[in-house]
């Protein structure tokens, strides 16, 4: 299959740092669908500089070439199927790996049903389909049947959530500057706690956009994170606090820098995965057991102490617990139901912990704040075990299409 991107009328705006047809490219390569060749056609257009991206494996041809968008289309589509989109579109990710991966000829349009930001799959069988006279890409596939969105698989893992796919043409500086803040809060996961939901994401605009235009690698972001990671145990173990409280939301704040970098510039990793996940599993109990030390002096015979030690089983034990749901049905437990989506916002994880501690660390009321978080942390675990337990052995045990 080859991928066709008609760029005959290209637009000159840039999306978090990236030309659309750069974007195009990423995208394809991200989704890793087998592409023969990539063809850029300016159609009759003298300007041919394009900021390409050179790992693609396909080879990248930049054409010109005479006739309408229509008749170049057929052309290209002539021998081989193609998927076609033009430089003036901003396509779904998604839809790269979906149309790539599914035969038959079909269109995707924008929400409005006259929209001009399309991507089209065009099998050599359905030339005849296409409106040779149409001098835009939008004209030249209306006869293709339309990709609706009940057919499109919405759900996206990673994000807990289900979003619609999505095109939008972008020709204004206005439009991407819209574009960018759409992307951008599309990127944030259905469910998770209530600080990464509505406290943080402010600090975190303030920081994505001029990263991604800067092309600075997620990785490198994830790195200053581990290091604040790293170094706020032994500050929360020798007492010292207030710089500990730096360190640790500095890190709250770029763990969700990494992630929505990696999307929004498509460079995500699997080595960055590794790291943002594996630090994000890890690293809470550690916090728990210095913030117990540095209250305690070291005192490992004291009962705040001995409450931090609490707090590491009951965090393993929460752990194992939500590992289980995933086995069976291949996505997060939180995403199960409402009920589960809004208790994520709440329950024990680090970005609800840090503040209740902070808050109550200087009130002078540390010892009692741990012991609290050890009681939430054990009624976390209580609602897990229970829901997992009501969803493998209660709704799984009724009659199909009564489970609640």
């Amino acid at each position: 299959m080859k991928l066709w991107i008609d760029a005959a009328e290209a637009s000159s705006q840039r999306v978090f740092g990236m030309s659309l047809i750069e974007r195009h490219l990423k995208a394809a390569r991200h989704q890793k669908i087998e592409i023969s060749e990539v063809i850029v056609d300016c159609g009759s257009a003298t300007e041919t500089r394009f900021v390409l991206e050179p790992r693609l494996k396909a080879p990248v041809r930049i054409v010109q070439s005479t006739g309408t968008c229509g008749e170049r289309l057929a052309a290209a589509a002539a021998n081989e199927a193609v998927l076609a989109t033009d430089a003036a579109t901003l396509a779904d990710a998604r839809l790269y790996g979906y149309l790539g991966q599914n035969a038959g000829s079909k269109v995707a349009r924008g929400d409005a049903p006259d929209s001009d930001a399309v991507m089209a799959r065009i099998e050599p069988g359905d030339i005849a389909r296409i409106d040779r006279n149409a001098t835009r890409l939008s004209n030249s596939v209306a006869g293709l049947a339309p990709l609706t969105q009940a057919e499109f698989p919405a759900f996206i893992r990673k994000l807990r959530r289900s979003t619609p796919y999505y095109l939008f043409r972008v020709e204004t500086a206005e439009q991407a500057r819209k574009l960018e803040r759409f992307l951008f809060w599309s990127n944030y996961k259905g469910s998770t706690d209530f600080f990464t939901k509505y406290v943080y994401p402010p600090l975190v605009w303030l920081m994505v956009p001029p990263l991604a235009r800067a092309r600075v690698h997620p990785n490198l972001v994830t790195a200053v994170s581990i290091f604040l990671t790293l170094i706020a145990v032994p500050l929360f173990a020798e007492g010292q606090f207030l710089l500990g409280f730096l360190c640790a939301y500095g890190m709250s704040v770029l763990d969700s820098v990494d992630g929505k970098l990696a999307r929004l510039t498509f460079t995500d990793s699997w080595l960055g995965n590794i790291l943002d996940h594996g630090l994000d599993l890890v690293h809470p109990p550690f916090w728990y057991l210095a913030w117990a030390w540095g209250l305690t002096g070291g005192d490992t015979t004291s009962p705040a102490w001995q409450a931090g030690l609490v707090m590491l089983g009951l965090y393993v034990l929460d752990r194992l617990i939500l590992a289980i749901y995933p086995r069976r049905f291949h996505k997060g437990l939180h995403t199960h139901a409402p009920i589960d989506a809004f208790v994520r916002t709440f329950i024990s994880r680090r970005n609800i912990n840090l503040p209740l501690f902070t808050v109550g660390y200087y009130l002078g009321l540390g010892v009692p704040t741990l012991y609290l978080i050890v009681a939430w942390q054990a009624l976390t675990c209580l609602y897990h075990g229970g829901r997992t337990f009501w969803i493998f052995f209660v709704e799984r045990a009724r009659p199909q299409g009564n489970v609640s």
